[in-house]
């Protein structure tokens, strides 16, 4: 049963969408994009969003750009980031200001993830 919800996911690597809508798409509405370009173009489209978990590195445009540019328009829109790396001070600097909810590291916890989006999720309507 799909609650009410709907995740954007950001990531340039094909498979982490895939995965990422394979394991979620049971419990939410999942929207993907492959760069934050795109990303802002499906939140502009997709005024329902209530929660974004984008990758930290990729190319072009990183998560914390596009969070930034995201949330000046977004600005209630919940945001999060996952990463494979080491925490940066840029990104506890981006915890500790507002400009995202959590970091995550990957591989991603499933359940992790879904008890954080049902927590955090803005309601839309």
């Amino acid at each position: 049963m799909i609650n009410a919800h709907t995740v954007l996911y950001v990531d340039d690597e094909p498979i982490n969408l895939e995965l990422f809508e394979i394991n979620f798409e049971s419990k939410f509405n999942v929207i993907t994009a492959e760069s934050g370009e795109i990303a802002l173009v499906k939140l502009r489209d997709n005024r329902e969003v209530s929660i974004v978990v984008s990758d930290l590195k990729m190319p072009v445009m990183d998560g914390l750009s596009f969070v930034k540019i995201a949330k000046q328009e977004f600005p209630s829109i919940p945001f999060i980031i996952l990463t494979g790396f080491d925490i940066s001070k840029e990104l506890i600097d981006a915890l500790r200001s507002g400009l995202i909810i959590k970091y995550l590291y990957k591989p991603f916890d499933i359940e992790e993830i879904e008890k954080i989006i049902d927590e955090f999720a803005v309601q839309t309507n």
